[in-house]
């Protein structure tokens, strides 16, 4: 008898318990789904953003734009000229330099690089030997750039990550600052190169 006396008072613990469960999978659970959702069907997701250039957010990397290219495993901020380094380029690779010159305590972390699909002028050629000793040289084909068919024509900077992956991508009036904050964002928020 004392067994059923004693089993209505442990039936409202068990549901208690019960409930306290689904209460806890529903903080976890909901949330997740929540995101997912959002990501699925794209709402209530801000129009804003707090980067500059044009985000590449599909897996592409170096080459894929046709540079052919070693890791460096250091965030980099290369010039691509598919069609020879004329005005245009010769400003980015100018930029590029000023702005891992800029990054100062956190330039070991970073570098810049020309891909250029052709020869150099001789003047330009020794003016980079002479002004630019970092500035690593890659070859560019540019049958593989002009498959990229959303890409614009022209001279373009590109920040690339560590692993050789295409993270934001500048055209030829880029702002300087706004490049250089974009890449101090991204090297304070990443824990490689």
């Amino acid at each position: 008898m004392n067994r059923l006396a004693s089993f209505p008072a442990e039936a409202p613990r068990r549901g208690r318990g019960r409930l306290q469960l689904l209460l806890i999978l529903a903080i976890v659970l909901l949330p997740m789904l929540l995101a997912s959702a959002m990501y699925r069907f794209g709402f209530w997701v801000p129009d804003s953003r707090n980067y500059d250039g044009v985000l590449v957010a599909d897996g592409r990397d170096r080459a894929a734009l046709g540079v052919s290219a070693a890791a460096t495993h250091r965030w980099e901020l290369l010039v691509t000229a598919p069609d020879g380094c004329a005005q245009s380029c010769r400003q980015l690779v100018y930029l590029a330099r000023q702005i891992h010159i800029g990054l100062a305590r956190d330039a070991a972390r970073a570098g810049h690089a020309l891909a250029s699909a052709g020869s150099l002028d001789a003047a330009y050629e020794a003016q980079l030997r002479a002004e630019y000793p970092q500035l690593a040289r890659y070859p560019l084909d540019p049958a593989a750039y002009r498959s990229n068919g959303e890409l614009p024509a022209g001279a373009q900077l590109w920040i690339v990550d560590p692993h050789g992956n295409l993270v934001l991508r500048y055209g030829s009036e880029a702002n300087g600052k706004a490049i250089l904050e974009d890449l101090r964002h991204l090297l304070k928020s990443s824990q490689i190169g």
